[in-house]
Parts: C-alpha cells; sequence; structure tokens
C-alpha cells in the first residue's frame, strides 16, 4: 500500500489560483471499526466546492485541504466492524456526515441535515477530489459493472438535494404541475428525471436554446426562456390561471418573485439556494391569499439517499455528466463549472 496520493487542495480560502494539485499528500488511514477507504476513480463538482474555495463562515480547513464532495470508486480496504462492503467492490458516496448514533430531536425525526453534527465532505472533512477517501461504511452504496464510475461520481448530492426537495418536501405526485428553474445544473436536472419519473408535468426554463433542446429530450414538457419578463404571468396564462403546484428555486433574488406569481392555490415553493443572491422580495399576500407553503431543503438523510440509490441501480435516475476532466485539469473543470454553461455534472477522474 503506497503511503502518498495525488490530489487536488488549497492552502487557504480564495480565488482559483489557490487550487493545486499535490503528489505527496498521506494516504488517510482507517481509524474506527465501522470506516472504509475508497480509491476514488471519480469525483464531481458542485457549488458547493466554490463556496469552500472562497471561504464559509466557521468552516475552518487547513493546509493541502481536499476539496469534492461527490465521488465513486473501488472499496480499497475496511474496518473490522463492516460486513456489507468488501475490497473490490464499486461504490459511490453519500456526501453527507452525520453522528449515526445521534438522537437529537432532528436526527429521531429523520432531519439528520439539521443535526449540529452534520457535515459534508470536502467541507468538514477531507473531500473526494484525491486518490484515496475514507468515510463511514453507512456513506456507500454499490452499483453495477454498467454504470460508468464518472456518472456514479456525479448523482449524489445534487439527485440527494432535489430527492428531499421533490419527495419529501414538496411530496409530488402524478399530474402535479412543476416549475424547475435553471435547467442545466445538476439539482435542475435530478429534479425533471424525479418529475419524470413520478408521472408530472416539467416546466422548465434557461437562457440558451440549447439548454431548452436537451432537457426536452431528456422529458421536458414545458420550455421557457427566462430571459423573458414576467415568466410568472406567462406560466398562469398557459396553465389557464391556474399556476403551478410546486416550484424548484435554487436561483434566489432574480426568480423568487416570479416564483411565486407562477405559484397556484396550495403551491409548494422549495428553495434550496440563492445563486444570485440571497435577499429576495415578495408580496405576502399570495401566500395567505393562495395558502402556498414555502420550504427550505438541503441535503437529505439515509432513507433518501437509499430509496433513490435504488432507481440508480435500475438505471431510472442517470446523472447527464457534463464534461470529464483529468486531475491535472482541474483548475480549467472548475472554470466549466463556473461559466454556467455547463449541461449537467463537471467530473474530474483520478
Amino acid at each position: 500500500m503506497t503511503t502518498a496520493m495525488r490530489g487536488l487542495t488549497i492552502d487557504a480560502h480564495g480565488g482559483l489560483d489557490q487550487l493545486r494539485v499535490r503528489d505527496d499528500l498521506p494516504v488517510p488511514p482507517i481509524t474506527r471499526p465501522d470506516e472504509v477507504r475508497v480509491r476514488v476513480h471519480a469525483a464531481a463538482l458542485n457549488r458547493l466546492d466554490w463556496w469552500v474555495l472562497g471561504g464559509i463562515p466557521g468552516v475552518k480547513i487547513h493546509p493541502g485541504w481536499v476539496l469534492g464532495s461527490d465521488g465513486a470508486g473501488v472499496v480499497e480496504s475496511v474496518g473490522s466492524a463492516v460486513s456489507h462492503v468488501a475490497p473490490g467492490d464499486r461504490v459511490l458516496l453519500n456526501p453527507g456526515l452525520v453522528d449515526r448514533s445521534c438522537r437529537c430531536e432532528y436526527c429521531l425525526d429523520g432531519d439528520t441535515p439539521l443535526c449540529l453534527t452534520y457535515g459534508i465532505l470536502g467541507e468538514h472533512r477531507p473531500g473526494t477530489l484525491a486518490e484515496y477517501v475514507v468515510v463511514p461504511a453507512a456513506n456507500v452504496a454499490t452499483f453495477p459493472d454498467h454504470i460508468s464510475f464518472e456518472t456514479a461520481a456525479a448523482f449524489p448530492l445534487a439527485t440527494l438535494t432535489a430527492w428531499r426537495m421533490m419527495v419529501s418536501k414538496a411530496q409530488i405526485k402524478a399530474g402535479d404541475q412543476v416549475l424547475i428553474w435553471g435547467i442545466g445544473g445538476g439539482v435542475a436536472l435530478a429534479a425533471l428525471q424525479i418529475a419524470k419519473h413520478v408521472g408530472a408535468t416539467a416546466w422548465v426554463t434557461s437562457g440558451s436554446p440549447h439548454k431548452l433542446e436537451r432537457a426536452a429530450a431528456l422529458g421536458a414538457d414545458h420550455l421557457l426562456d427566462h430571459r423573458q419578463p414576467d415568466l410568472g404571468r406567462e406560466i398562469r396564462a398557459r396553465t389557464g390561471k391556474r399556476g403551478v403546484d410546486v416550484v424548484i428555486d435554487s436561483v434566489g433574488e432574480a426568480t423568487f418573485s416570479q416564483s411565486l406569481v407562477a405559484l397556484g392555490k396550495r403551491g409548494r415553493l422549495v428553495t434550496c439556494g440563492g445563486t444570485t443572491g440571497p435577499h429576495v422580495q415578495m408580496d405576502v399576500r399570495r401566500m395567505f391569499w393562495n395558502q402556498c407553503t414555502l420550504m427550505g431543503s438541503t441535503m437529505g438523510n439515509d432513507a433518501e439517499f437509499d430509496a433513490m440509490t435504488a432507481l440508480f441501480r435500475e438505471d431510472k435516475l442517470l446523472p447527464p455528466v457534463d464534461s470529464v476532466w483529468a486531475l491535472e485539469d482541474g483548475r480549467q473543470a472548475f472554470e466549466r463549472l463556473d461559466s454556467g454553461a455547463q449541461f449537467g455534472k463537471v467530473v474530474v477522474t483520478l
């Protein structure tokens, strides 16, 4: 067993100039009987990686910090208490880290992302953009040989986020009308796939005709250019003033008011981010007149991860991969993610 590994690291918060590929990182040891060490073959980038790079209040890193929350690879070794996976198994990683013995009110309710012990790979613990990573065995799931490491790496974080938003929070069902802002990113594409899986009608937006065409090929029912003004009114007009049942909004400032206009009676608006800014304006009268529900959401629990992974194994939720980059080209991969031009996940191979 080698004692050094390659990885994409940062020594301090900042911009792209902080990214550095190193080949002298220590291979992480297994320190607990319930842990596994995975030889990572592919890792996918998320907006979270940009936030960690730039600095998140309260999150501390050390020199040689390995980025990356999503990954897939092969189990290299296991702790003495691990029985459900073995060396040689192909696995993908659940990026959510939680003390599974915790009995706080949130963990008991299945809301583990609210637990004070909750963390995410690459943010609170060195991540997946290195040749080896050590995680609790409960954080790995096997997948079949016919699915590539790149596709498996692209799956966990974005799909887990979308699954909780769509299934657990919005409780989407067949026949629902769902508006998904900004098609092309990982969460939006996962939301589209989940909507079609349950039999909902999907309205998707983009400023790119090419992205809208590709979304149509994935089953999107209505394609909207979000550069046009009053998009919410356009949706209401096209639905006979009814509006949609669910809005999935991770954009924030630029879309929130239009999300409320598009939302119909008893509608559910679920937000998981604010890529255009965190401060939104809203007409509260729309909320109480139409008896709408506004929900925040982030990540997901073990049961949600297991449910979506079962569909992944059956080829029913396969994430689109935008591009694949070598570890040495990690900076270009980050630039691709930041460009907003991607359709699907940006993946790095190791």
